[in-house]
């Protein structure tokens, strides 16, 4: 229990340091995300980690939540985020309910750089900042080598070289967190039956 508990601050700290880099990217170009949209949590395709939920899983585990979530895990049938919480009947208006300890990717999203097929640096940008800040945004694809994007590969290798097991699969967002719940909720019965020895 105590790797996995250090594994996860060693997440936690990688996590907010990508957080504040792509973050303060978006903020000095002009790439804002929208007030209360949470559009991209309820993406089918939201991908993570094992590694990249284990702060969120630790957290539920000390507020007496983890069993319980995980239960809830299993019945979720909406598309997105299950920590996703819906503002608006289409879902669009919303926000996380985690959001200190939600995973790397979902740090990355908004305005992040890729490389093309040639190897080119690309920028991947939410279609509403798209709408919102079209000349931010024409500024910026200008700017892409003067000024390169923080890229989106870099971030994800940065938390996966924590740990390679349990970072090197990515899985449904959902999954993961099941995942890791049921890998730290383990843990904690291994240690309390090794502790009754």
């Amino acid at each position: 229990m105590q790797r996995l508990e250090q594994l996860s601050q060693q997440v936690e700290q990688v996590m907010a340091e990508i957080g504040e880099r792509y973050g303060q990217y978006q903020r000095d170009r002009g790439l804002f995300c929208r007030s209360g949209c949470g559009e991209c949590c309820l993406h089918p395709g939201i991908e993570a980690t094992v590694l990249e939920m284990l702060p969120l899983a630790f957290s539920l585990l000390h507020e007496g939540k983890a069993e319980s979530t995980l239960d809830a895990l299993q019945t979720h049938d909406l598309p997105g985020c299950f920590f996703y919480s819906r503002h608006s009947e289409d879902g669009k208006q919303g926000q996380c309910s985690v959001y200190m300890k939600r995973p790397g990717i979902c740090r990355l999203f908004g305005a992040a750089g890729y490389n093309g097929r040639e190897g080119e640096v690309l920028l991947s940008v939410c279609k509403n900042i798209k709408a919102d800040y079209p000349q931010a945004l024409q500024e910026t694809l200008i700017a892409l080598e003067s000024d390169p994007p923080p890229m989106i590969r870099n971030g994800k290798e940065q938390i996966r070289q924590i740990d390679y097991e349990l970072g090197g699969l990515n899985y449904p967002i959902n999954d993961a967190m099941k995942l890791a719940l049921e890998k730290v909720l383990f843990e904690q019965y291994y240690m309390s039956l090794a502790s009754e020895d």
